[in-house]
């Protein structure tokens, strides 16, 4: 069963059929390789084929760890940055109240840390747990990626002075890695309770390890549903290459296509506010892993119809470099009709007995056909519904997308050499010990 629907319709004036079964050999040959470990960054392919990977055993361990930490806390803080946070909190934004209140919690409260370098976020945080019972879940490979490594000391100092070297050191669990670096011998030595982010799964990549597992089930997530979702779309987009039958590998042609037309920038707009952080993750994901090597879509987000009132205009009408991928919710969970009202004051009774869904609806398809007039193509993706299943389905297929809309533009989709240029010039200017005195790299 699927619950992920791609519509190319609006496509068809800029993209032909013709040319989107051109590639249909080359998508072949790039899925071969990835089945079979072999192509350009086959040492990160571990995601392919992770959820049906991942054992009773872990999603049994993860569970019994939620759970202790749900009985013992009423705030969860996640320390980490890039994808070891974003999916997890993708995930719980989609799936919980767009209201939160702590009526329609599922669980502890979930906090975020280790993702800025603001003295105000870190003192507004730490106000607000003051009161709290809290467990920390530090996510790093290695340790040392500075944004984290702060968040992490700061956090870790102000535990230990709330409840004690021990008791501290039984509130703390670490996701990282399996043998080695510095959060991994932190760990050992103090005693955290830690889960391996798999080496050959790279951070973008990791939701579905526990960096993403673990505080979804906090959050009260279904994580076998999850992960049921995952391991469907997983078989579906591993057995058929073909561009008919994999809805991933045929959006990923189509935005190889338009780049090379010169819409290099891609537009993922959605028509419903749970979306908007598994936009930010699909943003982190498609432009790490296409931007390199002066290639590469640059991927851009918006939530309509709120945005149609800021960007509309420069859509319908600016330079022609973008395209636009909708997203769309095909069923809510509850639905909110239009009264009617007797003197009809505000012209709207034309709607009466209308659900906003509906209305909703009708402002998707006048967009899509206003914004394709307007020479910005368009295709869209619907996703069934908010349930964990479907997004599993979602989270697996936007990576896979991903990874062949990469090795089509001829790069690697697994690393990122640029994201360390930055770094290099910001420890120059510190004088860290290793960084050449005042130098800039």
């Amino acid at each position: 069963m699927s619950s992920i629907r791609v519509d190319i319709e609006n496509l068809k004036n800029v993209v032909s059929d013709d040319e989107r079964f051109s590639f249909q050999d080359q998508v072949d040959a790039i899925h071969r390789g990835m089945e079979n470990r072999s192509g350009t960054g086959a040492e990160y392919l571990g995601w392919a084929d992770l959820p049906s990977g991942t054992s009773d055993d872990l999603l049994k361990r993860i569970e019994n760890s939620a759970s202790t930490i749900r009985e013992r806390c009423d705030a969860f803080i996640q320390i980490g940055i890039g994808g070891s946070y974003l999916g997890a909190r993708a995930g719980i934004s989609f799936l919980s109240p767009l209201i939160a209140s702590a009526a329609l919690r599922k669980g502890p409260e979930i906090f975020y840390a280790g993702h800025n370098i603001s003295s105000d976020y870190y003192s507004d945080l730490l106000a607000a747990l003051s009161d709290r019972d809290c467990a920390l879940f530090v996510v790093s490979k290695s340790g040392t990626t500075l944004e984290p490594a702060l968040g992490f000391r700061i956090l870790r100092q102000w535990m230990e002075n709330k409840y004690g070297a021990a008791e501290a050191s039984r509130r703390i669990v670490a996701a990282t890695d399996p043998s080695k670096g510095v959060l991994k011998t932190i760990a050992n030595e103090q005693g955290y309770e830690t889960f391996d982010i798999p080496q050959d799964v790279g951070g973008r990549f990791s939701v579905l390890t526990p960096v993403g597992l673990l505080p979804m089930a906090v959050a009260g997530v279904d994580i076998h549903s999850l992960l049921q979702g995952a391991r469907d779309m997983e078989a579906r987009l591993r057995a058929d290459s073909s561009l008919e039958s994999n809805p991933a590998y045929n959006y990923a042609v189509c935005r190889h296509l338009l780049r090379r037309k010169g819409k290099t920038t891609e537009i993922l707009s959605s028509f419903h506010p749970a979306f908007a952080y598994l936009q930010e993750w699909w943003k982190q994901l498609a432009g790490e892993s296409e931007g390199k090597d002066g290639k590469g879509i640059f991927p851009a987000t918006l939530e309509f119809t709120t945005d149609l009132h800021s960007m509309g205009q420069w859509i319908q009408e600016g330079e022609r470099f973008i395209f636009e991928t909708f997203l769309i919710l095909d069923q809510s969970r509850k639905a909110i009709a239009v009264s009617e009202n007797q003197n009809d004051e505000d012209g709207l009774n034309f709607l009466t007995g209308k659900t906003l869904d509906f209305i909703n609806e009708k402002a998707y398809k006048g967009t899509a056909k206003a914004h394709s007039e307007g020479l910005a193509p368009n295709l869209t993706i619907a996703v069934k519904d908010r349930s964990a299943y479907s997004l599993g389905q979602f989270f697996y297929f936007f990576q896979r997308a991903v990874a062949m809309t990469g090795y089509l533009d001829g790069v690697n989709p697994f690393d990122q050499p640029g994201v360390e240029l930055y770094k290099k010039n910001m420890f120059a200017l510190f004088n860290k010990p290793g960084t050449a005195k005042g130098q800039s790299q």
